[in-house]
């Protein structure tokens, strides 16, 4: 038995393998590499240290970009309102960004294991950039609102492709550890990007926020696209199935749509939501029915099937969701419960954030060691289960919050580099960026769901409508103690989905991660 047969995979798994000098397995550069049925094999990239570096410094730079601009347009909002003198537009200056990155992602994903890397993400940041100059030079609201929605497309790009790369450059043993700097990224990009926002706009003027988007995403192509070229290719040509892809970011558009607007705009049950909710519907029975007879869809359904990929999507959507909608309603119950101000709420969204990345860290650290790797997310959930009952069940002082919080965001930490390196890790390296892009996909729709979940569990249990920041006006005439009572539903929701991530963690298969070396030279000779 030699070392590759020894690794779990055997010589017939190997479909085409670039042919190599003597005693070099590594994939040359431009060549392509499919596997049939093994787990993807990390690839002997010939890169030094520092050029490894350099391309991670550059993809932590492409992916601040996109985590910035989800935040940063906040506290300018009032700004750009009075300048064009229309306020009921500015919540479409949020909106139009996030329906165009949610709904293009798996199409990126698709298009990078189609047309390759490099060509995706020059598009992304082209497309991100494009908008970026649109939006600051947009002379009212309405162009300003398509030019963001331009910039989702490329901003929605960004995150599948990021993740991909480094698929390609690291092996999956190590690759939970770079997960962890990302996280750290989103991070820095949601506490940083209002802080920023709002200096530039009162300060400087509101078009800066879109105006830095541009040397820093040259800056970033600059540092990544010289070493592109020494990045084994998995990529495989195909036709595009764009019928596919249009149904399903249809039915994406829809759904963001309904989430969107429902219980603001229009009732939840009102003709216009449940006529959307059944176009949804529509679209995404239509996009199942031609996945099935299409010789080769968009999104492959079996790919979405299995004992990994379903639970570890599972898994990573609602810790997500769980994330995202308390941290959206927290700042709410430390202003009217704790009578905090809104930049004193900000700061005590920290434990939340930035502990999860350490989570993300333990998890990632502990992959590149640990033969049973996912032993570090169910010990993460379990604790944060935990944590979770306690938030649910107990009033306590704010100190004692933060601590249960902090515990709560350590464990939910775990899921996040656990369940994508478990998915890449899975599939086949010529479906990498497509089952990334679709990991990305439902992760945001989870938690544009559970946003609005969350949003409706106050207002039927306050009667007051406190949906997407608009609470203000009944902030003051709330009561702490029918807010803590409320709360105790909201965190019993965010338990119940890292309850849910805890389930799926064991229940996923643990494949064993493939190591550093792509082929070993005794297969190769």
């Amino acid at each position: 038995m030699n070392k590759f047969e020894r690794q779990g995979h055997h010589p017939a798994d190997i479909k085409t393998l670039p042919e190599t000098t003597a005693g070099d397995a590594s994939p040359l550069p431009g060549e392509v590499i499919e596997l049939r049925d093994a787990p993807p094999i990390a690839p002997q990239v010939p890169l030094t240290q520092g050029e490894v570096r350099t391309i991670l410094m550059s993809l932590l730079l492409t992916m601040f970009l996109a985590a910035l601009d989800q935040t940063i347009v906040a506290t300018a909002l009032p700004t750009i309102g009075r300048q064009f003198n229309d306020v009921s537009s500015l919540a479409w200056v949020i909106s139009a960004y996030l329906l165009a990155s949610t709904a293009v992602a798996p199409l990126f994903g698709t298009l990078s294991d189609i047309y390759g890397r490099r060509a995706m993400i020059i598009v992304s940041l082209s497309l991100f950039v494009a908008g970026s100059v649109l939006c600051a030079l947009a002379p009212n609201i309405t162009v300003l609102i398509l030019a963001r929605a331009l910039q989702g497309l490329g901003g929605g790009g960004i995150m599948p492709i990021v993740q991909t790369v480094i698929s390609d450059v690291v092996s999956p043993r190590e690759r939970g550890q770079y997960q962890a700097y990302f996280s750290g990224v989103w991070v820095i990009g949601g506490i940083g990007g209002p802080i920023l926002g709002g200096v530039f706009a009162e300060h400087l003027h509101w078009s800066m926020i879109f105006w830095i988007n541009v040397p820093l995403a040259l800056g970033a192509l600059a540092l990544l696209l010289p070493k592109m070229g020494k990045i084994p290719v998995f990529h495989r040509r195909r036709k595009v199935d764009w019928l596919g892809g249009v149904l399903l970011m249809a039915s994406a558009v829809v759904i963001m749509l309904v989430l969107t607007w429902g219980g603001n705009r229009y009732q939840w049950l009102s003709p216009v939501i449940m006529a959307m909710i059944g176009a949804a519907i529509a679209f995404a029975l239509a996009f199942v029915w031609h996945a099935r007879h299409a010789a080769e869809p968009f999104l492959p359904l079996p790919l979405l099937g299995g004992s990994v990929v379903p639970y570890a999507m599972a898994a990573g959507s609602c810790a997500m969701g769980a994330m995202l909608g308390l941290t959206v309603h927290l700042p709410l119950y430390y202003e009217v419960v704790y009578r905090l101000s809104a930049s004193e709420a900000g700061l005590a969204l920290i434990p939340l954030a930035a502990v999860s990345t350490v989570g993300a860290a333990i998890a990632g650290k502990t992959m590149a060691r640990a033969k049973h790797y996912k032993r570090v997310a169910i010990v993460g959930t379990g604790c944060a289960v935990l944590a979770g009952i306690a938030l649910t069940l107990v009033t306590m002082p704010l100190w004692g919050l933060l601590a249960l919080l902090s515990v709560y965001a350590l464990g939910l930490g775990t899921v996040f580099p656990v369940s994508v390196v478990s998915v890449q890790n899975t599939v086949m390296r010529f479906q990498v960026g497509t089952a990334t892009g679709a990991m990305n996909f439902f992760r945001a729709l989870m938690a544009s769901f559970m946003v609005a979940a969350f949003s409706a569990i106050l207002l039927m249990s306050l009667g007051a409508d406190v949906s997407l920041g608009e609470h203000r006006g009944p902030v003051n005439s709330i009561v702490p103690a029918d807010m803590v009572v409320a709360f105790r539903y909201v965190f019993g929701a965010a338990t119940a989905l890292i309850a849910i991530s805890l389930l799926c963690m064991i229940l996923m298969e643990e494949k064993p991660l493939a190591g550093p070396a792509a082929v070993p030279a005794d297969l190769a000779e």
